[in-house]
């Protein structure tokens, strides 16, 4: 599969194509990161191209949205902490920023984290860490998208497409 994917990363997700996927929740879909310095970094996808704010969306998908960024929260959460004893917690951020989407981080934290960077944003961690292929997503990582599509499937039933 080559990486068409990553510039229609909603569009792929709905055709099947999006190999991040983890899984399909109510309001979105939960992927895997593609950089993965701090392991078990997640994104939850608006299901819907054209939303670029939360706000666009009607209120009862806006709260299934959140519904789904909390869920997958504690799928992350739950994952880390059984893979790593030196997981601390996770931040969930909608920035909007970068990308016109809607769409939420889920970032875990870890206790072996420099000290610079455990009390700030993982956005000020040096841009190579961002390129760096060793953090890059690849099959050293399915065992954590298991881990925490099992942890999805314990919190609720995904959605059929």
């Amino acid at each position: 599969m080559g990486d068409d994917w990553r510039t229609d990363r909603i569009g792929s997700a709905l055709r099947g194509a999006n190999p991040t996927v983890l899984r399909r929740l109510e309001a979105g879909f939960a992927v895997i990161g593609d950089v993965q310095f701090l392991p078990g970094y997640a994104v939850l996808l608006t299901d819907d191209v054209t939303v670029g704010r939360l706000s666009e969306l009607p209120r009862v998908k806006r709260m299934a949205f959140l519904s789904d960024m909390d869920r997958l929260g504690e799928a992350v959460e739950r994952a880390c902490a059984r893979l790593d004893p030196a997981f601390r917690r996770v931040n969930l951020e909608i920035l909007g920023n970068t990308d016109a989407y809607l769409h939420a981080h889920v970032w875990p934290r870890f206790a072996w984290e420099p000290a610079e960077h455990v009390g700030r944003p993982v956005w000020l961690y040096p841009r190579e860490r961002w390129s760096d292929e060793r953090s890059a997503l690849g099959p050293r990582h399915d065992a954590l998208r298991t881990v925490i599509g099992e942890e999805l499937d314990r919190s609720g039933p995904a959605r059929r497409r």
